[in-house]
């Protein structure tokens, strides 16, 4: 019970006039930059954080709490209405955020991941408060060897869910093995695929990919139908409140449970931040929508599409500050731009920071929960705002996607090259549109790739070469079981829905 007495004391710091003004500015400035595409929650953070220099460190922290979660709410807004995701732990929900955008639903999109996101921080936070012990217990478990077999796990079970093709799965998930091979080995420091152009020593930003993938392959998609129909297509429509009514949450609610769910354990292992939770939330929810037949998943939208990843990725965001306090250890990009802002006022996560710094603490840990209140009550009703965006005739509305994609690769690193690498992939994401190739397996790969990799060859490098080491301890061996067990279900019920298929061709 000390941690309640020590919470209620960080409340009592957090309810003044002052702090509570802290808050809200924080939450809008992170939305906002959120919202922005290629910016995102950890951009949100390292641009404001210069704002923060004047104040005392308690308002200070109390206003890295709403910009960082606020960035986190900004980063599905921009993907659910334009296809174009501000940060890589939105792009799972853009795929059935913007199908809704595009029936007609964008409020409703909108308003759902904004509930997702809160329900998945507010129940990340309160374990954090409670649980942060066994958080560190989660942490020591993994080393390289259950690294990769995590990897594995995502790579597999995602192309194997998310593609109606095994094949065309693996053909996704080898294109983005490829974007992620690109630079110097991290390990031997040799060039590979680079053509021996220095622009390509660091490879290949994941903000250029996903833009590439995501927004210009839309454009140039949408544009060649245009072409196709004859004419210029009518503005998508927008109807309806953001807010869930008694069917919506008979639907939502066991999603939002099962992407926390997902969340939370990865928030305390450094496995690539929050797109691995936001990806098997997805995929779990695809999965079970085929066993209910949901005509809505993957053509109109469905709103556990929604629910699901965004509740995933703020209830890993949630735990990934936990870990942060607890162990010193950034699991995120944001979570890093969060250890420079403590760095910043002498401050160093760990173990003894609660002892230390309590007074500190306490009050940035109620922030997070009065942070997400703000949020939830600023985003869910300018939802239906937002969704106005949709009005905009559709030639006007995706030119305009386009010039913000450009800006927002160029603002990567100022390189008029990175332009010319994202209008590439964007003509990759067209033709993987046109052949019904999945985009989801090459965003995993491409941000999960450099990771197994390392971790692989560490595994292998401790053991000199023995491959057992794979295999050496409970988690990988459980996590191939259930891999095993998945891809075994899923090859079967491909073989029964091709057949079923075939059937229905004979008959007719």
């Amino acid at each position: 019970m000390d941690q309640l007495a020590s919470l209620l004391e960080g409340f009592t710091v957090v309810f003044t006039p002052a702090n509570l003004l802290f808050l809200v500015i924080g939450a809008v400035l992170g939305t906002a930059v959120g919202v922005l595409p290629g910016l995102g929650s950890a951009m949100a953070v390292a641009l404001l954080l210069p704002v923060t220099f004047s104040l005392d460190p308690t308002g200070a922290f109390i206003m890295f709490a709403s910009i960082y979660f606020g960035g986190l709410f900004g980063d599905s807004t921009a993907g659910i209405l334009l296809n174009t995701p501000g940060n890589s732990s939105a792009i799972a929900t853009t795929f059935e955020g913007h199908r809704m955008a595009k029936s007609g639903r964008a409020a409703k999109a909108l308003g759902t991941a904004a509930i997702g996101a809160f329900i998945g921080g507010l129940i990340a936070c309160t374990l954090v408060v409670f649980f942060s012990p066994y958080i560190v217990e989660l942490a020591k478990v993994f080393g390289p060897a259950e690294y990769f077999a995590l990897a594995a796990f995502a790579f597999v079970a995602i192309s194997a869910v998310v593609a109606d093709s095994i094949v065309r799965g693996i053909v996704a998930l080898g294109i983005g093995f490829a974007l992620a091979l690109v630079g110097i080995d991290g390990i031997s420091g040799a060039e590979r695929f680079t053509f021996g152009s220095p622009v390509l020593f660091d490879g290949i930003s994941i903000i250029i990919i996903t833009v590439g993938l995501l927004a210009l392959g839309e454009v140039l998609h949408v544009a060649s139908y245009i072409k196709r129909g004859g004419g210029v297509e009518v503005p998508m429509h927008s109807d309806g409140s953001p807010f869930l009514r008694r069917k919506d949450w008979r639907k939502a609610l066991p999603a939002f449970l099962r992407g926390t769910a997902f969340g939370i354990p990865f928030g305390a292992i450094p496995v690539g931040g929050s797109e691995v939770p936001t990806f098997l939330a997805y995929g779990t929810e695809k999965r079970l929508a085929r066993r209910r037949n949901d005509p809505d998943f993957g053509t109109r939208g469905a709103i556990q599409g929604v629910a699901a990843p965004e509740a995933a990725g703020n209830s890993t965001a949630g735990t990934a500050m936990g870990a942060l306090l607890a162990l010193g250890i950034p699991t995120s990009a944001t979570a890093a731009m969060m250890l420079a802002a403590f760095q910043q006022y002498g401050m160093q996560p760990g173990p003894l920071l609660f002892e230390r710094s309590g007074d500190l603490v306490w009050p940035l840990m109620a922030s997070f929960f009065i942070g997400l209140v703000i949020l939830l009550i600023i985003n869910l009703p300018f939802a239906a705002v937002w969704a106005k965006l949709l009005l905009i005739p559709r030639h006007y509305l995706y030119a305009s996607i386009t010039l913000i994609a450009m800006l927002g690769v160029y603002a990567v690193a100022s390189r008029v090259v990175d332009m010319w690498i994202a209008l590439g992939i964007g003509v990759l994401g067209f033709v993987m549109r046109r052949y019904a190739i999945p985009v989801a397996p090459v965003l995993i790969a491409a941000i999960l790739g450099p990771l197994a990799e390392t971790q692989l060859r560490r595994t292998l490098a401790i053991s000199e070469g023995d491959p057992a080491a794979l295999v050496s301890t409970p988690v990988p061996i459980v996590l191939y079981a259930i891999l095993f067990v998945f891809v075994t279900v899923s090859v079967v019920q491909h073989l029964r829905n091709r057949a079923a298929t075939r059937r229905e061709r004979v008959t007719a």
